[in-house]
């Protein structure tokens, strides 16, 4: 079970082109705002990637919106492999990653792999992460498990971070999600 201060959330590349282009657009968007609003409530330690933001557009409104995070852009597929995501990385000081986005077959699969290699928990959303194609995004998933990470849903993260009804935030994670 998590613990709000030693976890991170990592938001990869939830940008309007890329978000645009899958067939569950709606699904993902509305699951990615939910998880970084509960993510701005409970005060979680988070960070936004772009993709070369210039072709793809910016992270998608719904988010931007929250303001509470840090955004890094980048051209590398793994977040890791971008100093400045290494550089606010190494601040957060979490052993527990929570991490999603697009596409789940290459950037967030990518920097899944260099996160357990350095040796952290890592939790994939796969209810907020997405590739065009669904073989891909459920073989990525399939692979990332066989590394060693941890596949996850929205609900059961937000209800692990609240652990009971009797949280103080309780009512306005569960107003997010009903």
């Amino acid at each position: 079970m998590f613990n709000q201060n030693e976890t991170a959330i990592i938001c990869i590349d939830i940008q309007e082109k890329l978000v645009n282009m899958l067939k569950n657009s709606a699904e993902i968007a509305q699951n990615c705002a939910k998880l970084m609003k509960a993510a701005a409530i409970l005060n979680i330690d988070t960070i936004i990637t772009e993709q070369y933001p210039k072709g793809l557009g910016s992270t998608i409104e719904t988010i931007k919106e929250i303001k509470n995070f840090k955004t890094i852009e980048k051209t590398t597929f793994s977040a890791y492999q971008t100093e400045e995501f290494k550089n606010e990385f190494k601040n957060l000081k979490a052993k527990n990653i929570v991490i999603f986005g697009i596409e789940t077959h290459i950037c967030v699969y990518q920097t899944v792999i260099d996160l357990i290699e350095k040796g952290y928990n890592v939790y994939v959303l796969s209810d907020c992460s997405s590739s065009r194609n669904e073989f891909n995004h459920k073989t990525a998933l399939e692979l990332m498990k066989q590394k060693g990470a941890n596949i996850t849903t929205l609900e059961i993260v937000l209800f692990d971070f609240l652990k009971s009804s009797k949280h103080p935030n309780f009512k306005e994670i569960q107003g997010l999600i009903k």
